[in-house]
């Protein structure tokens, strides 16, 4: 397996914010350090990479850069294609629009090419609005689940929502699930109308934000509270 690196570069796993924050309140100096040394990048979108790496201290460097995206429009054989990337000890920088690459992001699949290559993967460390979220709940933290976006039509989510409570109060695993930020309301609208009153919910929108906005409630309370999110990034945890 050494042999088969041999000549070959590294796939960097670069976090990005997850916010509108300057990189170094979220990302630690010695990864910003490492970052500026790579010049070969796979993202998600090349526009948002090249204003993060500007504002990590590569302004005035970015077209000495080289870019390629991944992202759901991306076909299989071009992602196989990326191999050739690492040839002569090119090391490859993963970034993908907001917070840690290849966790609900099409990157997982540039780490799949790279494992079945025997090419070494480094993860860096950097905000994950998920754990965030989850150490900000008050929910079973021993015991969870991600379970990335739930179904876009009306009928469906619910239908889900309600499979996602009885497990939860089968098990006592937290459940977390996200949604396009322009959904969130109406996703807060099934989950108080599916839901059992007692049934906790944590919304946490805007993580790392000034404005940032965490809160766990029983549906009940919520009813009552209100809930207005709006068009944010936000990750909703459910406990029964």
């Amino acid at each position: 397996m050494e042999k088969d690196r041999k000549n070959k570069g590294r796939l960097m796993l670069i976090p990005s914010p997850i916010g509108d924050n300057d990189p170094s309140e979220v990302i630690p100096g010695a990864v910003l350090e490492a970052v500026r040394k790579i010049k070969v990048f796979v993202v998600e979108d090349t526009r948002t990479v090249r204003r993060y790496l500007s504002r990590a201290g590569l302004k005035g460097h970015i077209e000495d850069l080289e870019f390629h995206e991944l992202n759901e429009h991306t076909r299989p054989e071009e992602i196989e294609a990326f191999i050739s990337l690492f040839d002569n000890g090119t090391d490859v920088g993963l970034v993908s629009e907001a917070g840690l690459p290849a966790v609900a992001d099409p990157g997982a699949q540039l780490v799949d090419l790279a494992h079945r290559h025997s090419i070494q993967v480094v993860p860096f460390v950097g905000p994950s609005s998920l754990m965030l979220a989850l150490m900000a709940s008050g929910m079973n933290g021993q015991s969870f689940s991600f379970l990335g976006y739930l179904p876009v039509k009306a009928d469906e989510r619910k239908s889900r929502l309600k499979a996602i409570e009885k497990q939860s109060a089968a098990t006592g695993q937290t459940q977390i699930f996200i949604e396009t930020p322009y959904r969130n309301d109406s996703m807060m609208k099934d989950i108080l109308a599916c839901c059992h009153d007692d049934t906790k919910i944590c919304v946490a929108a805007g993580l790392t934000s000034p404005d940032a906005f965490i809160r766990t409630l029983k549906v009940h309370e919520w009813k009552k509270a209100g809930a207005a999110i709006g068009k944010r990034p936000c990750v909703f945890l459910l406990l029964a």
